[in-house]
């Protein structure tokens, strides 16, 4: 091959890149951006599990939490129970006392009437 032959191929050449070049750029920025938005969605479903766990490990910690103030508030209020039982045991044995001796107390308040009456 001569010179201009091989200047024709190489011109020939050239415009077929540089017009197929705009092809090329094109089709690598959207393989990019593909690229991209493919390794974010892996990111994002990386990143759920990790994110579910810590969800759990807070709600676990507020359940042991909650679980503990409910049984110091059982423990309080049975404690409060017992109390006000053993109150009612012993105003009603004064209030006995009282009557055998002739002494009318004064009456009870209506929650105390209801409490004798109910146990609530």
């Amino acid at each position: 091959m001569t010179v201009a032959e091989w200047a024709t191929i190489i011109g020939a050449t050239g415009s077929i890149l540089g017009g197929g070049g705009w092809f090329v750029a094109r089709a690598t920025r959207d393989a990019a951006r593909a690229t991209a938005a493919a390794q974010e969605a892996a990111a994002r479903a990386n990143a759920a599990p990790a994110q579910q766990a810590a969800n759990l490990a807070v709600l676990e910690a507020t359940v042991r939490r909650v679980d503990e103030e409910n049984g110091q508030l059982r423990g309080k209020m049975s404690r409060l129970e017992q109390v006000v039982r053993a109150f009612a045991w012993t105003t009603d044995r004064w209030a006995r006392q009282m009557n055998r001796a002739g002494i009318d107390p004064e009456p009870a308040h209506p929650l105390v009437e209801e409490y004798n009456r109910t146990g609530v």
